[in-house]
């Protein structure tokens, strides 16, 4: 990541969040570089997976601003007023961002091949043999050139969860979301999902986003680690900093949960 590049990617300007009388997020301001490695880790109900649902357009916020690459997501201009953003708008900044989910969302009735290239074909009208070859190419990334015809009852929870992140990766994202994609494998298959993550991270210029319980492998990748809490980001620096120099009492209590498993 160059140092050069000062401008975020991302921003969130006091952003909140509400479920009803429930405030899940309480003003989040937070900066993501361009290709910068961000994990995201916290206690449960603390609003990581809101930060990224609002950033991929499935959550709006309650109010605040989220920018990306200088554009507001959720408000565009109508004669000279911000008005909210309409589905053509989301569309079209959502373009760049990719998301891998915790329960993979694929489409069962599709081969893995068409599950990563219906996307870039149907929704980016892209021609069908580039995707095609592309598709391929990510497939064979994440170690699955051999299951190119399977469908995805074919495979085990790693491997469809690879496929998933395959299927990010055809759409050129340059801003990638992780929203605990190990949380829901069998313990022995979480390493080979971890493994094609540091992979990307590694490299791949573009900014990642992980909201992740893995500990030790946020410290391996991230350059940057947010710790929230009750709807606020009560900690963040580097990996290190966070994950092995706090003094924050929460955090600790927090982490020696995670670290005595």
């Amino acid at each position: 990541m160059s140092d050069t590049i000062k401008e975020p990617i991302v921003q969130f300007i006091d952003v909140h969040k509400s479920f009803g009388d429930v405030k899940v997020l309480k003003g989040i301001d937070l900066d993501i570089k361009p290709g910068e490695k961000v994990a995201v880790i916290g206690p449960s109900g603390s609003g990581k997976t809101t930060i990224i649902r609002m950033l991929m357009t499935l959550e709006e916020p309650t109010s605040g601003d989220i920018l990306v690459e200088g554009n507001n997501l959720w408000k565009m201009s109508k004669k000279g007023k911000q008005v909210r953003a309409n589905e053509k708008h989301l569309r079209n900044i959502r373009g760049d961002i990719g998301m891998v989910f915790q329960h993979f969302n694929l489409f069962p009735h599709m081969s893995i091949l068409d599950n990563c290239m219906t996307a870039p074909v149907n929704v980016k009208k892209e021609d069908k043999n580039e995707v095609r070859e592309r598709s391929i190419q990510m497939l064979e990334r994440v170690g699955l050139g051999d299951k190119l015809n399977n469908y995805p009852s074919q495979l085990s929870g790693g491997q469809k969860q690879r496929v998933a992140m395959a299927r990010a990766l055809v759409m050129r994202p340059k801003i990638m979301l992780f929203d605990e994609v190990t949380s829901a494998l069998d313990p022995e298959l979480v390493g080979e999902v971890l493994e094609v993550i540091r992979d990307i991270a590694k490299n791949d210029d573009m900014a990642m986003v992980l909201v992740t319980h893995e500990m030790d492998f946020a410290l391996d990748i991230a350059d940057k680690v947010l710790f929230l809490d009750e709807g606020v980001i009560a900690e963040q620096g580097t990996a290190s900093d966070v994950i092995e120099h706090s003094e924050n009492e929460r955090l600790q209590t927090f982490l020696r949960r995670f670290r005595s498993v």
